[in-house]
């Protein structure tokens, strides 16, 4: 059995501890090529929760296997339902919290239960946030199947991607942790309401983490993930310019030019039916200065 208090070396008070947690529903294809990222890590976390948000499939089953082999994970299991909602997902990271928030760490994880990553990947992040007293929520880019990450000239470098979250312990606690939503944008809402707040976000292009269940889709066609989208960004405050630059850019993406009308038609269909956003009003002012902002600098720029 691997100690996690060795994997830090002799220069341990110098280090930032951290804990993981991991909500999964029926991630046996995946699951186990993400604990053997974890059992690899070069700083391993003080704790691992993986809670199983009702599983059916061998999920449980693989969390129960590595919690018995490190007294470092731990596995615990949510009530069975159908309903796969967003909001399930705040609800585990709750549960797991719940278990490690008395322990003594520095920064806390959200990592997915269908991502493979380097062995130096965690100890990559901690010297993020030991380089900088200020950043709050610290990530890298995603990559699925043969794609590239995303190009940082055209996207927001502050947000960090809900794969896998680190926050700074005092940044997560002063946030309130994940608000649960419905209709999902969890992990957004939470790097905005922290830099709201003054923290620092980033996502570090050097690494990369592999997604290897494609996002966005679910259950729903292509059209119907954009359609979807197009609504959320709605309800989580998008500026209505920002929204119609986003249609065009997503024009370039397959499906193409329709992709990007079909979110634009999402966004404004729930304009159109005046739905509430779950959103305070700070926030949604927060996000449209921060959007005519950008803008108006990539203006200056060209």
């Amino acid at each position: 059995m691997k100690d996690p208090g060795r994997a830090f070396g002799p220069a341990s008070a110098d280090r930032l501890s951290y804990l993981i947690i991991t909500p999964a529903r029926n991630e046996e294809a995946f699951l186990e090529m993400t604990v053997q990222s974890v059992i690899s890590q070069t700083v391993l976390p003080k704790r691992w929760i993986i809670v199983s948000d009702g599983s059916t499939d061998r999920t449980d089953e693989i969390a129960r296997k590595y919690s018995s082999q490190y007294d470092w994970i731990e596995w615990i299991r949510m009530s069975e339902h159908d309903d796969r909602q967003f909001a399930a997902k705040v609800h585990c990271f709750r549960a797991g919290y719940q278990r490690v928030k008395e322990l003594e760490f520095d920064i806390v994880g959200n990592l997915d239960a269908d991502l493979s990553f380097e062995p130096d990947y965690f100890a990559y992040l901690l010297e993020k946030f030991s380089l900088n007293p200020e950043l709050g929520v610290a990530g890298t880019p995603f990559v699925e199947d043969s794609s590239s990450a995303y190009d940082y000239r055209f996207t927001n470098i502050e947000h960090v991607s809900g794969a896998c979250q680190l926050f700074r312990r005092e940044c997560f606690e002063s946030i309130g942790g994940y608000t649960p939503i419905k209709g999902g944008g969890i992990d957004w809402v939470a790097v905005t309401t922290a830099r709201m707040k003054g923290w620092k976000t980033r996502t570090f292009t050097d690494k990369t983490i592999r997604h290897h269940r494609k996002m966005g889709t679910g259950k729903a066609s292509p059209l119907g993930a954009r359609y979807r989208l197009g609504r959320q960004d709605y309800y989580l405050g998008n500026h209505p310019l920002w929204q119609v630059l986003r249609m065009f850019y997503q024009m370039k993406s397959k499906p193409f030019v329709i992709g990007g009308l079909v979110l634009f038609w999402g966004y404004a269909a729930a304009g159109l039916q005046r739905r509430k956003r779950p959103v305070p009003e700070e926030l949604v002012a927060f996000i449209r200065r921060e959007q005519i902002e950008r803008l108006w600098k990539k203006s200056r720029l060209r």
